[in-house]
């Protein structure tokens, strides 16, 4: 709390506020800062997160197209030097995962998708593959030994590769977990820090399996998002799910090595290691690599 009331002291000097710690976060540490009749969050770069793939321009940027294409909160402030990031604070609703099922709200959600995906381009690139190559690159260079599933898990990852092939790169989030949708009245996307240039069924694909979706769920969000289903987009989608996973395992891996947090990191990673390896094992799996090659899907 001490760094905050600092950092509050250089954003608004010789103004009264009131700081509250806002909890949910294991990367940065985020506070509500009251300043006369203006409510803000503060978000403060944890350390190392550069080893995480994380640009703090790149957040900067990206937060403020969010904002320009009415999909996010207003940033106000921007301090590069200190990985300081100022935002208004929203007064929206967090948005259970049952109700993301609703037809309703997945029209709403990929509705607020689909306007930052065909928006103008924002820094930086995003490619699965590879920030799953530096991951396992920086943590063994911090001493940590892959798990067992890592092999298998590449060599899978490769053929999702290959059967996806070159696709143009749209602004994407890359990080969609459920608390980071809020509804105010409009559906609202925050916490932009792993954004950048990438495949738009990544982050359908992140949302999809961070929500837990079966596969009609997925193609209601497929048909939400664009207004139709195609069996080689659902099979794409299911696709990207092993590799949203794969990403999130490694994430996993690479903070046991480098956090100084308390968190289970490693039970973490198996968590996800384990989804990945029940999303390769389920009979469709080899159905959609078929789908996705074929010229008639």
């Amino acid at each position: 709390m001490d760094a905050a009331r600092a950092a509050v002291d250089r954003l608004w000097p010789d103004r009264p506020a009131r700081i509250t710690e806002l909890g949910g976060g294991i990367t940065n540490h985020n506070f509500k800062v009251d300043v006369g009749d203006g409510v803000f969050v503060l978000r403060m770069g944890g350390a190392k997160t550069e080893l995480l793939g994380i640009d703090r321009e790149v957040e900067y940027e990206a937060g403020r197209r969010a904002f320009e294409v009415g999909i996010g909160p207003e940033v106000v402030a921007f301090v590069p030097e200190e990985g300081w990031l100022v935002a208004r604070f929203i007064e929206g609703r967090p948005i259970t995962p049952a109700e993301m099922r609703s037809p309703s709200m997945l029209t709403r959600v990929a509705f607020a998708m689909r306007a930052f995906h065909d928006g103008p381009p924002i820094p930086g690139r995003f490619n699965a593959w590879a920030v799953v190559d530096a991951y396992r690159a920086t943590a063994e260079a911090h001493g940590v030994e892959m798990p067992s599933e890592f092999r298998r898990a590449r060599a899978i990852a490769e053929r999702i590769r290959t059967a996806r092939g070159v696709t143009p790169g749209v602004p994407c989030h890359n990080d969609l977990l459920n608390a980071n949708f809020l509804d105010d009245g409009q559906i609202r996307i925050v916490d932009w820090e792993y954004a950048g240039m990438g495949d738009r069924f990544f982050d359908l694909a992140n949302f999809s399996v961070n929500h837990e979706f079966g596969v009609d769920d997925d193609r209601q969000l497929l048909h939400a998002y664009f207004d139709e289903v195609r069996e080689r987009d659902l099979a794409t989608l299911r696709l990207m799910r092993f590799m949203s996973d794969f990403r999130e395992a490694m994430w996993g891996i690479l903070q046991s090595g480098i956090s100084e947090l308390e968190f289970g990191f490693v039970e973490y990673a198996a968590k996800h290691f384990a989804r990945l390896e029940a999303t390769a094992a389920d009979s469709s799996f080899e159905r959609y690599f078929r789908t996705v090659g074929s010229s008639d899907a």
